[in-house]
């Protein structure tokens, strides 16, 4: 299996199935002399880890990160970090009904079409059980990166019940099990997934982040846009089918009078009037605040029975029975908000190979 590493100069590669002895990844490119540890990165592995809610699978998994290699008297070394995170509850037989069917919806099928064998517990490299990888290495990448650039995330929307702009309040995410940016929706969401996990079922949502104080000039235009790289990232994690930067599909109702940022002269750099490129103007970071959302699809291991074929092409009927996420995104936002650190000190890095001018403290 290829394509398991992501990232040019800061670059991760990630290993491990849900339900087998552990999972990890191996982070290349790190700074020496940077002071890490596992406090550094277990905090955001605990936003993210399964069985904090009803709203969430209920696996319990502690997520306990172990660092490997790359460390020595509590700096890095330039070496690569290698990272492990045991799996402590893994309940194989729960997929053993599946193993020769396909669920509708979920990469079975395709994965046993390209390989001819596939991991049917839990889905193996196909579940989000491989996304604590990400978290793992995200944590790592805001420590290079250091506290002026600020990557926070949002649940924007659950089903087809949305937070709009005007009730939008960031100190309000960390408050509530949803990571939503409005106390009122919390209610509504979650009558709504109590609904949708007793029928058996699941839905799709929204997530947004937005990354504060990345300087102008990160990206590069045609085959190393900021905006490309960050869409990519998005897309690789599992169930993403859209990915917006700005305003995204709204974009194509402005006109251009709308659409053009206005910019007005500032101290550091232009005032921008909006933001709706999402701080990315041809492919390179403009100063602004970077924002980006992506849909999620509703989960496909649901307990609602689906037609379907097996491995022989036979007609059959599946229903997924064991511990499932009735919404992912609650999960999510840690998610999101590690790729976009990934990009971001991957971009840096490219940009201080390039060109050597800009510095973080």
């Amino acid at each position: 299996m290829s394509h398991n590493s992501f990232g040019k100069m800061f670059r991760v590669t990630t290993w491990g199935e849900s339900h087998g002895p552990a999972i990890g990844c191996v982070i290349d490119g790190v700074p020496p002399l940077l002071e890490l540890s596992e406090a550094d990165i277990q905090p955001w592995l605990d936003r993210r880890r399964p069985g904090t809610s009803r709203f969430v699978t209920q696996r319990q998994e502690s997520d306990q990160v172990r660092i490997l290699s790359g460390i020595y008297e509590g700096k890095t070394t330039g070496t690569p970090i290698s990272l492990l995170i045991e799996n402590v509850d893994q309940r194989p037989k729960d997929y053993s009904s599946i193993a020769k069917t396909f669920r509708p919806g979920h990469a079975d099928y395709t994965y046993h079409a390209k390989y001819g064998i596939r991991d049917p517990r839990g889905g193996g490299r196909a579940s989000a059980r491989e996304t604590a990888c990400r978290v793992a290495a995200g944590a790592v990448a805001r420590k290079v990166l250091g506290p002026d650039i600020v990557i926070h995330g949002a649940l924007r929307q659950v089903g087809e019940h949305s937070v709009s702009d005007s009730k939008w309040d960031w100190n309000e995410v960390d408050n509530n099990a949803f990571n939503c940016p409005d106390a009122d929706t919390v209610a509504l969401w979650s009558d709504y997934l109590d609904g949708i996990r007793k029928a058996g079922s699941s839905v799709g949502a929204v997530i947004e982040v937005h990354a504060s104080g990345v300087p102008a000039g990160w990206g590069a235009p045609i085959y190393g846009k900021l905006d490309a790289d960050l869409a990519a990232s998005m897309m690789s994690i599992n169930a993403v089918k859209g990915v917006e930067i700005g305003s995204g599909f709204g974009a194509a109702a402005l006109q251009g009078a709308e659409s053009a940022d206005e910019m007005l002269p500032g101290n550091d750099g232009p005032n921008f009037s909006a933001n709706h490129n999402g701080g990315v103007l041809g492919g390179i970071s403009s100063g602004q605040d970077i924002v980006v959302r992506f849909v999620v699809k509703a989960t496909s291991s649901i307990l609602t029975p689906r037609n379907t074929v097996d491995t022989s092409g036979n007609a059959t009927e599946v229903a997924t029975k064991g511990r499932h996420d009735p919404c992912v995104v609650p999960r999510a936002v840690p998610i999101i908000e590690a790729m976009t650190g990934l990009v971001l000190v991957d971009h840096w890095m490219r940009q201080q190979a390039q060109c050597g001018t800009f510095k973080l403290s």
